[in-house]
């Protein structure tokens, strides 16, 4: 079988990954728990920055995947904020380290990004060529980020930086607290509402990175989102109507401040619009389970 490494991958989307490709390819998850087997999966004990003995699963591994990364879920303070940094530029530097110096490199390196890696756009679609950077402590992540992945000199294997949207799966993921607000009557629009969602369904983030593995004439910066990215307020009236929730109350945006004190996170990851569209996907020939939020939420709200 063909070898996959998983770095970070115990979180939301190493485990879509890991359900999805299991069954074809020895997985070999990078996580900071103890070294073991479970699950039919080996877990590899790393820390995020130096070389100590993982990165002998990288020589030899066909993909490596690197999803490291501090959740943005929290308040931006000073710790956090140098964690959420250092998280994403250590791993990136230290798996491009792993594999330059690796006897047979893997043939292909895909490093997570991020959408936000745009301004806050709500009069044009921002697709790879033409989107417009913003400005701001998330971009400059995101941009510090790309920079020491481009930067790695692997000169054998293939580079992909995914910048993805808001990944939607009934695991876990921002869908299951939206899922409750709206079951309680809360799931109207926040804010002025109008601010873009850029969304993506789980099944089709998995189908991409087998895409994206599959074709070899892929490479550089992809975003991974769905085609059709939609206000706050629709995207808020797709989800009641797919829970059958007649009403869904509005969240003004002093409320949402003051809610995020609460529960220590920042308005930014709801309120800034994201209108991101994949254009080179559809180039490359991509085709979306899942391209209508409709569609997508009448799929996850099946099991409840």
């Amino acid at each position: 079988m063909k070898r996959m490494i998983l770095a970070g991958g115990t979180g939301f989307l190493g485990r879509i990954l890991t359900d999805w490709f299991r069954s074809r390819w020895e997985i070999v998850l990078l996580t900071r728990r103890s070294t073991c087997f479970r699950d039919g999966v080996l877990h590899v004990h790393w820390d995020g920055e130096s070389l100590n003995g993982w990165e002998e699963y990288i020589d030899g591994a066909d993909v490596v995947i690197n999803l490291t990364g501090k959740s943005v879920d929290c308040r931006y303070n000073a710790e956090n904020m140098k964690e959420i940094l250092e998280s994403r530029i250590n791993s990136t530097r230290a798996i491009g380290e792993a594999i330059k110096q690796s006897n047979t490199p893997p043939s292909l390196w895909i490093n997570a990004a991020s959408a936000t890696i745009y301004r806050h756009s709500e009069d044009m679609d921002m697709d790879e060529e033409s989107g417009e950077f913003g400005t701001g402590f998330s971009v400059d992540v995101c941009r510090e980020w790309e920079a020491v992945f481009n930067e790695a000199k692997v000169n054998q294997t293939r580079k992909i930086a995914i910048r993805t949207g808001i990944v939607m799966g009934r695991e876990g993921g921002p869908f299951i607290p939206l899922r409750r607000m709206v079951r309680l009557g809360l799931g109207g629009r926040q804010g002025n509402g109008r601010q873009f969602v850029s969304w993506l369904h789980a099944r089709d983030f998995a189908e991409v990175i087998d895409f994206l593995i599959q074709n070899p004439s892929c490479k550089g910066v992809y975003n991974v989102t769905a085609p059709n990215p939609v206000s706050n307020k629709d995207f808020m009236r797709v989800m009641r109507k797919a829970f059958r929730m007649p009403i869904g109350l509005p969240a003004p945006k002093w409320l949402l401040e003051f809610g995020a004190i609460l529960i220590g996170t920042e308005t930014e990851l709801i309120l800034k619009s994201r209108r991101v569209v994949p254009a080179r996907l559809l180039d490359a020939g991509y085709r979306f389970k899942f391209s209508k939020p409709e569609d997508a939420m009448i799929s996850l709200a099946g099991s409840g």
